[in-house]
């Protein structure tokens, strides 16, 4: 699986790259500014970018803006989002198009390996890896709309681990529930939202983000 990496930080991009490489990654490039970002996701088409937020020459969200040109030129090109704190526009930028293989991790929550490489992994088949934080802010800041706020407050917990990417069985031990429970939580959120229910765990999480960004 080819890799282009962005991160303006050298320590965090050479132990980035060595991480990903020991996971047999295949690093097409590993970059370090905005320019060197575009050149490389159109010239090398990776299979995933995992992209820091801000990099120069702006320092301010040149990373995102380069990635998401990327994906407006190659719809559904996966991109994982790294960045020291929630940004809801940035994540709403991304999954705007509804095209999936996104992912938005806050960079001190990675707490292992082997949550990073799976985050990767996800987004590279077209999945999604969201932080809970950002999760949240973008639950909280619908809240009060509806249909969201009709949620139940359990519904409304297997809600953001359906969109972090957890599957019914993870759902089910985080939550000590049956993955019938769950299965039926899931039946009760699409109905309430007027998604149609999917067995399909990235079309469904995928389904709910989309209605998340809506508006």
């Amino acid at each position: 699986m080819r890799v282009v990496l962005a991160e303006d930080l050298f320590l965090l991009r050479d132990g980035l790259v060595r991480m990903l490489e020991a996971y047999d990654f295949e690093i097409a490039a590993a970059v370090e500014t905005g320019p060197e970002l575009t050149k490389a996701l159109a010239e090398l088409e990776p299979d995933v970018a995992v992209v820091d937020v801000r990099l120069p020459p702006s320092h301010t969200d040149e990373g995102l803006q380069c990635a998401l040109a990327a994906r407006r030129a190659r719809p559904g090109l996966p991109v994982l989002v790294l960045s020291q704190h929630v940004e809801q526009l940035y994540a709403r930028e991304l999954l705007a198009d509804g095209n999936g293989g996104v992912g938005y991790l806050l960079k001190d929550r990675v707490f292992d390996a082997d949550q990073f490489i799976d985050a990767v992994r996800r987004v590279a088949a077209g999945g999604t890896a969201m932080d809970p934080q950002v999760i949240s802010q973008l639950l909280s800041r619908r809240s009060q709309d509806k249909p969201i706020g009709g949620l139940t407050p359990r519904e409304r917990e297997v809600m953001e681990l359906v969109a972090q990417g957890r599957s019914n069985a993870a759902i089910a031990a985080q939550l000590v529930i049956t993955e019938r429970a769950v299965a039926k939580h899931t039946s009760n959120i699409f109905g309430k939202l007027d998604l149609p229910p999917s067995d399909d765990d990235n079309r469904r999480v995928l389904a709910v983000l989309a209605y998340l960004d809506r508006g």
